[in-house]
């Protein structure tokens, strides 16, 4: 009986033992094809500070794999990607972008591609078999807490008048599809009067998340919804921040992405996006950056975020596509914004 246990023990060493590699993201010829094709260029419309971290696991794991990233905000990544394309020249291995409508509109550039775990996604958040949420991003209410004595709680305290006077900082919507799921959540669960409501505290109105969150930092605003990825590392690294979901929901946006059917290093590229997709690099994606997850099971969430308390709301695709044009003129109008 004790030789069996002894056996049985060494025969789950050896299972522990086995490199991860071949466990979790992909076949041993898709890994050693990628690691002779040494390098992969990566196209994202993601925060680099926050991608250059990604990489940065990515590489503990893979060492012999150069990730060359091309970081574009949504609307000229894009419009790079259709160039190229069109000229024959699409040097991306991978393209990973925030915006799930336009993705769509390019489907058929890309090839067939699926991550070996790609049954613990869940399906509704899938545009095409081709493109997954490598990143699913979430919003969160974020303030400096050197300057804010009586802070907000919810979406709905963003309208009070104690912080009007260009206090809260707000990302315009027309600045990329994560934005777009924010103004999205505030029309249809805030309440269709909430933009007007909030637009009469007269916010400073940014560009992107990045200019947001630095003013937030530096105090030239107190308060700015944010994606929880973009503040959270700042909070970690030590600038006054406090950063809350609220209880009326967050909102979260889905990632799309795929592997290009011109792709020169495709193995290098489903090997880092099969690595992405992993449990391993969704945990990394969650513990250390921030994000949610679009796998079925969550392996955990992050730091402040209960999911018995706080709602994960996600748009409907449908609704997503429809009512872009027409919702972002209005809130434009609303907030007096011109492109």
């Amino acid at each position: 009986m004790k030789v069996k246990s002894i056996l049985a023990a060494l025969g789950l060493v050896a299972a522990l033992a086995t490199p991860a590699a071949a466990q979790n993201f992909g076949p041993p010829e898709l890994i050693e094809a990628a690691k002779k094709e040494g390098r992969l260029i990566y196209y994202t419309a993601n925060f680099a500070e926050v991608e250059q971290e990604v990489i940065k696991a990515f590489n503990k794991r893979f060492p012999q794999i150069r990730v060359e990233m091309v970081r574009a905000p949504g609307g000229q990544l894009i419009t790079r990607v259709k160039t190229e394309a069109a000229a024959g020249k699409l040097a991306a291995d991978v393209v990973d972008h925030s915006d799930r409508a336009l993705m769509k509109d390019l489907v058929d550039l890309f090839q067939d591609y699926a991550p070996p775990n790609a049954a613990d996604y869940l399906p509704d958040v899938l545009i095409s078999p081709k493109l997954w949420p490598r990143v699913t991003l979430v919003w969160s209410i974020a303030y400096n807490s050197a300057l804010i004595k009586n802070p907000p709680k919810s979406w709905m305290d963003l309208t009070k008048p104690e912080y009007g006077n260009k206090q809260i900082g707000q990302v315009i919507a027309p600045s990329g599809g994560t934005t777009w799921t924010r103004v999205m959540f505030e029309r249809q669960v805030l309440g269709e009067d909430y933009w007007k409501k909030q637009a009469a505290t007269n916010p400073v109105l940014y560009p992107s998340g990045a200019p947001a969150s630095d003013s937030l930092v530096r105090g030239e605003i107190s308060i700015s919804p944010l994606l929880y990825n973009i503040v959270y590392p700042k909070k970690r690294d030590g600038a006054p921040l406090e950063i809350f979901f609220a209880p009326e929901g967050a909102p979260v946006n889905p990632y799309a992405s795929g592997v290009p059917k011109t792709a020169a290093h495709p193995n290098a590229a489903k090997l880092f996006l099969n690595w992405c997709l992993s449990e391993e690099g969704q945990t990394f994606l969650i513990k250390d950056q921030g994000n949610l997850t679009s796998l079925k099971k969550a392996p955990l969430y992050p730091e402040g975020f209960d999911p018995k308390v706080v709602k994960v709301w996600v748009p409907n695709f449908e609704q997503y596509v429809k009512l872009h044009g027409p919702w972002v003129e209005e809130w434009n109008k609303t907030y007096g914004y011109r492109q």
